[in-house]
């Protein structure tokens, strides 16, 4: 028997869960400035979750879908990307949107149903949410062919859950990607959860990782609870991609702290002792750690930090239930560039049965 090929995963960390260095920083860490600023996107994308729960429980909000405990792993990832670079997130990278400079009054329009809350007003190109379990990663691979195209130098960032590596569409983006040595980088942000399905029942692979070894490309794990490192290796992913080395898939293994969104009840299904074991790892308490052990961040940094971050956020809030709605016919507008007949006679009939003293919202 001959050996034909042969291949390894590797891990990342840079920071233990007690927030202390478990492997040399990478020359980015030595700024203390940079650190800070990912450890505020954390804590600006928890109070904004915070914030979107409340609403969604006193029934001015859809259902939300929170990232409490993987907040590293979205926003790590944003800050690698150059601002010209596409994202192309699923439906729990606020964080990532934060980076990215989408309002949170936007973010929150979003989830209360309004399609507004779509049309960013900073980074117009990088997509909106995407609901769907998976669908979106052809529209990367899409969005990375038209840059190569174009040769550009530039690349895109693709975003889902370990459930997304079930789906064909996921499979099916990576093969092309890899085929044409497409810039992009797919992140998979494994939170060990797909909805109820645990991970070791969606696939008998040892590694989410290993998947990219299928299609052609690179692949490598990173502790998804470490920013620093996420950072870091999506970062590197993006340059090469932006270089025309081709595509890459990074694992980053986190922990959802909390139900799938705001219409499950995860305690059906997990264990909550098991739950709390992993509050140990929350990202946002690591690297707090590490900035008051050697960036000078003290009690009164953490506190003006809680209190100007819950101040944005609740100026969002208010500005968002604030808003009115569109009008009804809004929903026929974007449909079609021509309306067709029937849509349209519709249409002026929502417009005749609103001016006539209809409900308007």
């Amino acid at each position: 028997m001959t050996k034909v090929c042969e291949f390894e995963i590797h891990y990342t960390r840079f920071l233990d869960s007690e927030g202390h260095i478990a492997s040399p920083l990478p020359l980015f860490a030595d700024d203390s400035n940079a650190l800070k600023a990912l450890y505020r996107w954390m804590v600006l994308t928890r109070s904004f979750d915070a914030r979107a729960v409340a609403l969604q429980r006193t029934g001015r909000l859809g259902t939300f879908a929170s990232s409490l405990g993987q907040e590293a792993v979205s926003v790590g990832a944003a800050a690698a990307m150059n601002d010209d670079d596409v994202l192309v997130p699923s439906f729990r990278e606020q964080g990532a949107l934060i980076v990215r400079g989408v309002p949170y009054k936007q973010q929150f329009l979003y989830w209360g149903g309004d399609e507004r809350g779509s049309v960013y007003e900073n980074n117009c190109q990088d997509f909106p949410n995407s609901i769907p379990v998976g669908s979106h990663a052809p529209h990367a691979a899409g969005a990375a062919m038209a840059m190569k195209l174009r040769g550009e130098k530039r690349a895109v960032l693709c975003l889902f859950g370990d459930g997304a590596t079930s789906k064909g569409d996921v499979y099916e983006a990576m093969n092309i990607a890899g085929i044409w040595k497409l810039p992009v980088v797919f992140v998979i942000n494994n939170n060990q959860w797909a909805i109820s399905i645990s991970r070791d029942k969606q696939t008998a692979a040892e590694t989410l990782a290993q998947k990219a070894i299928a299609v052609g490309i690179g692949g490598e794990q990173v502790d998804g609870n470490d920013v620093i490192a996420v950072r870091h290796v999506v970062g590197k992913a993006l340059e090469r991609a932006r270089s025309g080395k081709g595509p890459h898939l990074v694992e980053a293994l986190t922990y959802r702290l909390t139900d799938h969104t705001t219409a499950d009840d995860a305690s059906r299904y997990r264990d909550e002792n098991t739950v709390a074991a992993h509050w140990k790892e929350d990202p946002v308490a690591r690297l707090r750690t590490y900035l008051n052990e050697n960036a000078g961040w003290g009690k009164n940094d953490e506190e003006h930090l809680l209190e100007t971050a819950a101040a944005e956020i609740e100026e969002a809030a208010q500005a968002y239930l604030n808003e009115p709605p569109q009008p009804p016919q809004s929903m026929f507008d974007f449909l079609f560039a021509t309306v067709p007949p029937e849509l349209s006679r519709q249409r002026d009939e929502v417009i005749r049965r609103v001016a006539e003293g209809g409900d308007n919202g």
